[in-house]
């Protein structure tokens, strides 16, 4: 039988945070140990910032530009990074929840220990990113795409991935659960993945188009 999918490490964060203000973020400012509440930081542009054994409680990061962005032991609630993008993130030890992601663009990072529940994560990009023990639980993901992503031990479980990409992804010890992937692009690539029967069942006509096969009608 084979071994389950192992799960993310959680955040490792103090029991108690300081908490602080940010008005604006510029190139390489670093964040540790703290507290962030109730902060308006949209449409920013910098590169190299740092959030490290930082919460995030109803920041609002939506249109900004972070390359290099750096979340490491961070805890992400009621957030919102629709349109964030941010080129070669490094993300370990993140978990996000109830937070909007429509839109976020993260090509080309290393995302390791991330949990993301509750959230909306549509027209998301992950385009060549490296996801390992990454759990995406409870989430609509309509158009999300992992395009080219190397994707070990990731999860998704009650999503909708309805017209996902996963074009030239790779994938290795990942599992499908209660999860709607209707209209997938690139289901031949899931090749090596678990998935529960239900959601088998549900992609048979995706499977049928993949391999050429036409279906006849019932006589």
């Amino acid at each position: 039988m084979p071994a389950p999918t192992p799960s993310p490490a959680p955040p490792r964060l103090a029991p108690e945070l300081d908490r602080a203000g940010i008005e604006t973020l510029t190139d390489d400012d670093r964040w540790d140990e703290v507290a962030l509440d109730d902060l308006e930081l949209t449409d920013q542009c910098a590169a190299g910032v740092g959030f490290d054994g930082v919460r995030l409680t109803r920041v609002d990061l939506s249109g900004s530009r972070l390359d290099a962005l750096r979340l490491i032991d961070a805890a992400l609630t009621d957030c919102n990074l629709a349109n964030l993008q941010s080129r070669r993130l490094e993300a370990a030890r993140l978990a996000i929840a109830r937070s909007r992601l429509t839109g976020i663009g993260l090509h080309e990072g290393s995302l390791h220990d991330v949990t993301i529940s509750g959230c909306r994560v549509d027209l998301a990009s992950f385009g060549f990113s490296v996801l390992a023990r990454v759990t995406f639980e409870d989430c609509l993901m309509t158009e999300a795409s992992f395009h080219g992503a190397q994707l070990d031990a990731v999860r998704f479980h009650d999503c909708d991935l309805t017209r996902a990409d996963f074009r030239q992804a790779r994938l290795r010890r990942c599992e499908f659960r209660r999860t709607d992937l209707t209209d997938l692009e690139g289901v031949v690539h899931l090749r090596g993945a678990a998935i529960d029967w239900p959601t088998v069942v549900g992609l048979a006509g995706v499977w049928a188009a993949a391999l050429g096969i036409r279906v006849l009608d019932s006589d």
